[in-house]
């Protein structure tokens, strides 16, 4: 049993939820004005935790086929037939009660929007299938997180997490594009629809960069608007910087260090924006 909980875990790479937590706690405590009741917190990491590992197990399922083909996920646990497709199913279903059932104890709002929540991650699974932009849709997945956590607080939408999700997105949507260049050739084989297979790795680059640019400059406001103070901003800094050097890692000619710059760089960054906006609302 042991054995078989670490094959789902390792499915859904339940460790990558540290992406997107980060930014929905930063945006529970912005508006609680510091740390939410615990009850509120405690069901709120239960539907974020329940949404993603949903929507992870349901990508594996909906690329089975296409992981079975591909050299670098050929390994996978489902492709390989150390979790079977019930097993994933599943995971796939209790993940998703799991998000209804504790947006249901937060309040109606979020009981309301639990579907829509459901829709999306497991839409995203197919749009590489039609379009270039599913690597923004898979960042508008990832900014679900700190709307959510704050209609979890307050019950309902405000600009400032939906300007916090839109930084997500652009930070999502520029990283994956970086991952995206490792399957390059795999996706032009057949036909998905990937930026990098589609414009080649050096544009493909530069747009990436180019989002992330942009997320530093929709972080700008986000601070603005959440009236933060000298904390967050020298975290703007690192984050800029840790982005800067994401893109040193990876050229159009070498793409051996893009894990590091997908899984190290992106963990720090998401826990360096947390940390100094967790302190400036601490000293306030």
């Amino acid at each position: 049993m042991i054995r078989k909980a670490r094959l789902l875990l390792a499915m859904v790479k339940f460790e990558h939820t540290l992406f997107a937590l980060p930014f929905a706690l930063i945006s529970a405590l912005v508006a609680a004005g510091g740390l939410p009741a615990w009850r509120t917190l405690g069901w709120m990491l239960v539907a974020m935790v329940g949404a993603r590992t949903s929507a992870m197990a349901f990508n594996r399922l909906a690329d089975e086929h296409l992981d079975r083909l591909n050299p670098r996920t050929q390994d996978r646990a489902l492709p390989r037939g150390l979790v079977s497709r019930q097993e994933a199913w599943l995971v796939t279903l209790v993940g998703a009660a799991a998000l209804v059932v504790a947006a249901g104890m937060l309040n109606r709002l979020a009981l309301a929007l639990s579907p829509v929540a459901l829709a999306l991650v497991w839409g995203y699974s197919y749009s590489k299938r039609f379009s270039v932009l599913s690597h923004l849709l898979l960042g508008l997945c990832l900014g679900i997180a700190p709307v959510g956590a704050w209609i979890a607080v307050t019950g309902r939408v405000e600009l400032a997490p939906l300007v916090l999700a839109a930084a997500v997105m652009l930070w999502t949507a520029g990283f994956d594009i970086i991952y995206a260049c490792q399957d390059c050739d795999f996706d032009r084989q057949l036909g998905l629809y990937s930026l990098p297979s589609r414009l080649g790795f050096g544009p493909a680059l530069a747009i990436s960069a180019g989002l992330h640019a942009l997320m530093l400059g929709v972080l700008a406001w986000y601070g603005l608007l959440a009236g933060l103070g000298a904390w967050y901003w020298t975290g703007w800094v690192v984050v800029g910087l840790l982005l800067a050097y994401q893109h040193r890692l990876v050229s159009p000619g070498d793409l051996s260090r893009a894990n590091e710059a997908f899984f190290t760089v992106n963990g720090v960054l998401s826990l360096v924006l947390l940390a100094a906006a967790a302190a400036d609302i601490w000293w306030r």
